[in-house]
């Protein structure tokens, strides 16, 4: 019982440092939200229709979102998710974002965060860190293989296993 209090313990005191805190924003592959289509071409989207969960007697303008496949699928399980529930919602095609708004947006924005450009950067220097440390060491300090004890003098005047 005690090492699972100390192990849960050390756990909390290191879960703050291997949380990330990600923050994706528009124009970047992986956004998912609201899109800001004013001044685009028209938007490419999944239904012609817009699609609504929860009716009203009135609607205001519908909104274009950009949601993942499973998303639009259950889209009245999801819709909160979005604050959309009693919006009309067009679904914008993943291939529009991706060779249309996305590439216009960084265009016109910049790059879409300038955090987004620091993470990139540090996850560049990490890769190569990686490479570096790598080399030609491989597998070298776990397990043992016969030309290390041979290397290491301990092949000499012992048994064969």
């Amino acid at each position: 019982m005690k090492s699972l209090i100390i192990a849960a313990t050390i756990f909390a005191a290191a879960a703050p440092a291997l949380a990330q805190n990600v923050t994706i924003t528009i124009g970047e592959p992986n956004f998912y939200g609201r899109l800001d289509t004013g001044g685009y071409s028209q938007p490419r989207v999944y239904f012609n229709e817009p699609v609504i969960v929860e009716r009203q007697a009135r609607y205001g303008q519908p909104v274009y979102l950009r949601v993942p496949e499973g998303h639009r699928k259950h889209w009245s399980k999801n819709c909160r998710k979005y604050n959309a529930c009693n919006q009309q919602v067009f679904f914008v095609q993943d291939s529009w974002y991706n060779n249309t708004y996305a590439p216009r947006y960084r265009e016109q924005h910049g790059r879409a965060d300038k955090r987004a450009a620091y993470r990139d950067e540090r996850r560049d220097d990490r890769r190569d860190d990686r490479r570096d440390h790598r080399g030609d060491d491989r597998g070298h300090g776990k397990g043992h293989d016969k030309h290390d004890k041979q290397d290491k003098g301990h092949g000499k005047g012992h048994d064969k296993h």
